[in-house]
């Protein structure tokens, strides 16, 4: 199937402009990064917690954001989960400097005070366990059980979990007449729950915690993930083929990765254990195309022996132009559509391969096949002096 006619486009001669232009993009960006404002590192990598939370109704970022800003040393992240009308939050704080520990507790007890401050010292249903409300139903005995403690736990245990599988299915109790949607109930303990327990105003959802240390042993991993994979590449692509395309399939994956994470940082996205993954998955995509090409060109230069390398390479991507539009525009599509319509956990995955697709194409074109033009040229005339002094 081709989508692109035949072509005589001579890509190599724009050679020179395409990797000023790629020289003046990289550095551009490595001084944004590190004498600008940088790479927004999440918790997955400096440490800090993290809480998913949904409220009654929706609530307003900005007193979310007041009400914990005392508690890290940036600004809190906070931003909406899934759809708009859920009312779920995910909220992000970063460990002070050299702080270990877990700090869900101090972000509940700190929205506690600007969200539930009308409980009083009701039992709040959204936000506390099941051992928590089982030891309120065990010391209060609604059904008069009487006998010891270890009975009366046996007895309201399974309605201490019913109450809170409840929870865990509607994400949060919108008011205390849902206690009678909770078939496990006596009507002696519904009763004793809705006149000595309240509904707070959100409910906790999931929580998780990376230390500093932790974070900085992730952050050099996947650094050594991505230049493991760097390496694996030349290596086998100097095997597979020869040394000048590996080097120049190296060069575009380098390009490709340092553009998107330019990218990153200009938008302020975070970057976290997913990007990671969607840089690898960049990583990947961009070889690909790469190998395509120079699999064209090993093709056409045994079929053509005797012609410039640059002719060879020129009409080898002329002959792939149709396949790379149709894979990456396909695939364009496809990640387009999660970009848009995916929601805010995978955006940021989506961004970089949508950056990354781009990006990667080009280089495959204008990046790759220069770079591996001008080594395979420099090979040529070490090879050509060394013939040289051997006849002296």
């Amino acid at each position: 199937m081709r989508i692109i006619g035949e072509t005589n486009i001579p890509f190599l001669s724009y050679r020179k402009i395409a990797l000023s232009l790629s020289a003046l993009a990289i550095v551009g960006g490595l001084a944004y990064q590190f004498l600008g404002p940088g790479l927004n590192l999440g918790i997955d990598f400096v440490g800090g917690s993290q809480v998913t939370l949904k409220f009654r109704d929706q609530p307003d970022l900005g007193t979310l954001r007041e009400s914990i800003s005392d508690l890290t040393v940036g600004t809190p992240l906070i931003q909406r989960f899934d759809e708009v009308e859920k009312n779920e939050i995910l909220i992000r704080v970063e460990n002070p400097e050299g702080a270990e520990g877990d700090f869900t507790r101090p972000i509940l007890e700190l929205l506690h005070q600007n969200f539930n401050s009308d409980l009083g010292n009701r039992f709040d249903l959204n936000t506390q366990g099941s051992l928590a409300l089982l030891g309120r139903l065990v010391s209060a005995d609604p059904d008069g059980m009487g006998g010891d403690a270890e009975a009366r736990e046996s007895y309201y245990g399974p309605m201490a979990d019913a109450v809170l599988e409840y929870r865990k299915t509607n994400g949060i109790f919108g008011s205390l007449d849902e206690l009678s949607n909770v078939e496990a109930l006596s009507e002696s303990a519904r009763t004793y729950l809705e006149n000595n327990t309240a509904v707070g105003a959100f409910s906790l959802l999931g929580a998780e915690s990376v230390g500093p240390a932790v974070g900085a042993d992730l952050q050099k991993k996947a650094m050594l993930a991505i230049g493991f994979s760097l390496v694996g590449m030349l290596v086998y692509i100097w095997i597979r083929f020869k040394l000048p395309y590996a080097v120049g399939a190296v060069a575009a994956l380098f390009h490709d990765v340092l553009i998107t994470l330019t990218a990153i940082a200009v938008t302020h996205r975070e970057i976290n254990l997913p990007t990671v993954a969607a840089l690898l998955t960049l990583v990947g995509y961009s070889v690909n195309d790469t190998v395509v090409v120079f699999d064209r060109v090993r093709e056409n230069l045994r079929l053509r022996r005797g012609e410039e390398l640059e002719s060879v390479m020129d009409l080898s991507i002329n002959q792939t132009l149709s396949r790379t539009f149709i894979t990456s525009g396909t695939t364009l599509v496809v990640v387009l559509s999660l970009y848009i319509f995916g929601g805010d956990v995978i955006n940021t995955f989506a961004f970089v391969l949508l950056i990354g697709i781009l990006v990667g194409t080009y280089s495959s074109i204008f990046v790759a096949s220069p770079v591996a033009l001008a080594m395979n040229r420099v090979l040529v005339s070490r090879r050509e002096r060394r013939r040289l002094r051997g006849r002296r």
